[in-house]
């Protein structure tokens, strides 16, 4: 029988046994046993978790990942509130998340804020409705204010696609700085 290397601590050997014989002894045999049995649950275990995964759960993740777009697509930018260089930066909405269902993952409707406006002065809204006008102008702020007022229910699906979608904007965005 020709040579073949074990597969789990990689000399060659000759099988003794087979032709199918993929380990070099039983002490490699029962490892690759131990390998199987732990890849297996690991895909169980990701199974099993995102079935008891909530759909607040989602939501809260779903936020965290487009805010993290949404500082990062602004980084260069100064807070749309006050205009000033944030020394710790928010994604700020305009119509908040809570109320305003529709455009919780709505671009437009989130910029960078520094944490005193978001925070400290509730999101500064007049300025804020001032610089959002001059960016995005008077019909498309319209169309947002329109959107703003639909009511919205994400399901699973949505919040996992709302996931991807941004973890993807995130590793797009994060390229092409490094690509500068």
């Amino acid at each position: 029988m020709k040579a073949k290397k074990c597969k789990v601590c990689k000399n060659e050997f000759t099988p003794i046994y087979t032709t199918a014989q993929s380990t070099c002894s039983l002490s490699c045999a029962i490892e690759q046993t131990a390998q199987k049995k732990n890849q297996a649950w690991k895909e169980r275990k990701k199974i099993l978790k995102d079935e008891l995964t909530t759909v607040q759960d989602l939501m809260k993740l779903a936020q965290q990942v487009f805010n993290k777009y949404i500082r990062l697509r602004d980084q260069s930018k100064n807070c749309i509130s006050c205009g000033q260089k944030p020394k710790k930066e928010n994604a700020g909405h305009f119509y908040s998340a809570g109320t305003h269902t529709a455009v919780r993952f709505d671009e437009r409707n989130v910029h960078l804020q520094c944490e005193h406006c978001n925070t400290f002065l509730s999101g500064n809204l007049l300025n804020y409705r001032e610089n959002l006008l001059i960016k995005l102008g008077f019909e498309e702020f319209e169309r947002l204010s329109v959107d703003a007022m639909k009511t919205r229910k994400y399901t699973r699906e949505e919040l996992k696609e709302v996931i991807s979608i941004y973890k993807q904007k995130i590793k797009d965005v994060s390229n092409s700085d490094n690509n500068s």
